[in-house]
C-alpha cells in the first residue's frame, strides 16, 4: 500500500540547542521511499550523517524562538508483514556478524534478568519464530497496554512490575524476553497505518529462520502498513530528537498516516 505520513513538531527554544533529530525513513527490504519532504522553520544549516545502525540522522543548532520540522513522505510498504511458524532457532556461532550485538543487554532492556522468566513463557515451544510468538501472545496477555500511561521511559524490569506501559515499554519487554533466550532482537520506531490514537510507534524484531521477522504485542493481529524510521538496540538509540542542554518539550507535536489510493506523482515518472 501507499501511505503519506507526516510530522509536525514546534518547540519554544529559550538558549541555541544542538539537536540530533532522526525524523526521514529510508528505502529498504521492506518499504520504498517515492518523495520525501523536510522543512524547518526558520531555516537553519543541517547535516545529515548516518549512525551505526543505519539511520538517518540530521543534526542543527535550533534558534531562539519558535522553531518548527515539518516533514511527510510518500512510502511503499506491505499490505502485510510476514510470519513464519516454525521459522528455526539459530545458535548463536551460526549468526552474522552484525546481529550479535542484538544479543546483548542494553540500557533499556535488561536481558540477563529475564532468563528464567523466558523460559517459563516457552515451555515446551518449539525453538526460534514459535518462541517469539509465545512471548509476544505472553505480553499481549499480562502487560496492559496503555498509550495515556504516566510511566515515562520505562525498562523491561520495571514495565514488567508495572505491567502496563506504552508501545515503547511493551517492545522493551519483548526484546529483552528474546534476547535472554539468545534470540537476536531489537527495537524499531515508525508508524503505524491504522494505529489509534495515532503517534509514533514502536515495536521489535527478532532474528529467526535467517531474516528479521516483525512482532507488536500492542495489536492483536500482525498488521501491515508499517513505515519504519529507524533501528537500535532500545529506546536510547531510537529517540526521534535529542537535545542537548536545558530540556526542551515539543509544544506542539502531531503525525498523521493516510492511505493514497493512487500511487504519488513521484512514483509514476519513476515508473
Amino acid at each position: 500500500m501507499w501511505l503519506r505520513t507526516e510530522c509536525d513538531l514546534r518547540f519554544d527554544v529559550s538558549i541555541p540547542t544542538p539537536l540530533i533529530l532522526m525524523l526521514r525513513p529510508r528505502s529498504g527490504d521492506q518499504q520504498w521511499v517515492a518523495s520525501q519532504s523536510y522543512t524547518l522553520s526558520p531555516q537553519v544549516p543541517l547535516a545529515e550523517f548516518v549512525d551505526p545502525y543505519g539511520n538517518l540522522c540530521q543534526r542543527l543548532m535550533a534558534p531562539i524562538g519558535t522553531f518548527s520540522i515539518s516533514t511527510s513522505a510518500d512510502i511503499l510498504t506491505a499490505d502485510t508483514i510476514d510470519v513464519a511458524p516454525g521459522a528455526p532457532f539459530h545458535d548463536v556461532h551460526h549468526l552474522p556478524n552484525e546481529v550479535l550485538t542484538y544479543l546483548l543487554p542494553s540500557r533499556y532492556c535488561e536481558s540477563d534478568k529475564f532468563i528464567t522468566l523466558g523460559q517459563e513463557i516457552v515451555m515446551d515451544v518449539r525453538p526460534g519464530y514459535d518462541q517469539v510468538e509465545a512471548i509476544n501472545q505472553w505480553i499481549r496477555r499480562n502487560i496492559r497496554f496503555n498509550p495515556d500511561s504516566p510511566h515515562f521511559q520505562l525498562s523491561a524490569v520495571e514495565v514488567n512490575q508495572q505491567r502496563e506501559g506504552v508501545c515503547r515499554e511493551l517492545a522493551h519487554l519483548g526484546i529483552a524476553l528474546c534476547r535472554g533466550l539468545c534470540i537476536p532482537a531489537r527495537m524499531v520506531v515508525g508508524f503505524l497505518h491504522t494505529l489509534t490514537p495515532m503517534d509514533f510507534h514502536a515495536w521489535f524484531e527478532a532474528y529467526v529462520g535467517g531474516r528479521w521477522y516483525t512482532f507488536d504485542p500492542t495489536q492483536s493481529a500482525p498488521l501491515g502498513g508499517r513505515v519504519t524510521v529507524a533501528y537500535g538496540h532500545d529506546a536510547a538509540d531510537v529517540a526521534i530528537f535529542n537535545q542537548f542542554g536545558p530540556a526542551l518539550h515539543p509544544e506542539r507535536m502531531q503525525v498523521r498516516v493516510t492511505q493514497l489510493s493512487t500511487p504519488p506523482e513521484a512514483a509514476i515518472h519513476r515508473a
